[in-house]
């Protein structure tokens, strides 16, 4: 991988972890159009890694109230904060697991991620067809509701940011609520793929699949790419949720979905 192919991957990367259009669902499909082979184990772990410090340094200060309550007893909204976010992480965890093979397949048919990428488009609209926004905070039910929207997300196409975003302001939760709940719910996800990733580039490094003279230049290069793009992509979510303009990112999402399906399921066919 190029320098410069790596840049254009770790852009895609960055900015759709967050903005509700599927970073999984691009990264096979910008694939697919430039012709570019897996980037590999080394680069998802990079890359990952990018995406989670934007993350991080956007949310430092209240991770490390939350960080704080676990030390002190009287902070009980942020001790409650993080079982909510444990309760939000279980079903992925759980569903990615008994389901590995078959998401996995999914990545490899571009038809389907366009397709995927028109069933976003429909659930950013959601919001929307309900009506009046709610006023609530997270419960332990609107928290496992929001889970399962992230588990759905497994599926290259579906956005995660877009799924439980959309899942907990149906469960009437405040719509700049449901955002926060939702990039603090990706660091476990981002997390936990990106160890599962180290996990299996050891096992490559091992079995002599990473060449021991690789050029890791490149990779880094994506990764400082996917780092500024993602911290780039929090802002405008969260300034989009604010303004009442989150459906806006539907249109594109349907317009990549079509596009898609014409080319892949059409014009390559």
């Amino acid at each position: 991988m190029t320098h410069l192919e790596a840049i254009i991957v770790g852009i895609v990367q960055g900015l759709t972890e967050f903005l509700p259009v599927s970073s999984s669902g691009h990264l096979v499909l910008s694939q697919e159009l430039l012709g570019i082979d897996d980037p590999g184990v080394t680069f998802e772990v990079l890359a990952h890694v990018g995406t989670l410090l934007s993350v991080l340094i956007y949310f430092r200060l209240r991770l490390f109230e939350m960080t704080r309550s676990l030390f002190d007893a009287t902070m009980k909204a942020d001790r409650k904060l993080i079982l909510l976010l444990i309760v939000g992480t279980i079903p992925a965890a759980v569903l990615g697991i008994a389901f590995k093979d078959l998401f996995e397949k999914a990545y490899e048919n571009p038809v389907l991620v366009s397709g995927l990428l028109l069933v976003t488009g429909a659930i950013l609209f959601l919001p929307r067809l309900i009506g009046d926004l709610g006023d609530r905070e997270i419960d332990f039910k609107s928290a496992l509701g929001t889970g399962f929207g992230q588990a759905l997300a497994i599926l290259p196409g579906i956005s995660r940011s877009g799924s439980t975003i959309v899942t907990a302001m149906l469960f009437r939760v405040k719509p700049a609520v449901a955002a926060e709940f939702s990039f603090l719910l990706s660091i476990p996800a981002i997390g936990g793929a990106a160890v599962f990733q180290v996990k299996d580039w050891l096992d490559d490094k091992k079995t002599g699949s990473i060449p021991a003279n690789m050029d890791y230049w490149p990779y880094f290069s994506g990764a400082l790419a996917a780092f500024v793009f993602g911290l780039l992509a929090i802002y405008t979510v969260l300034a989009a949720v604010r303004r009442g303009k989150f459906e806006h990112f539907a249109y594109y999402c349907f317009l990549a979905g079509v596009s898609g399906l014409i080319y892949f399921g059409l014009l390559r066919s």
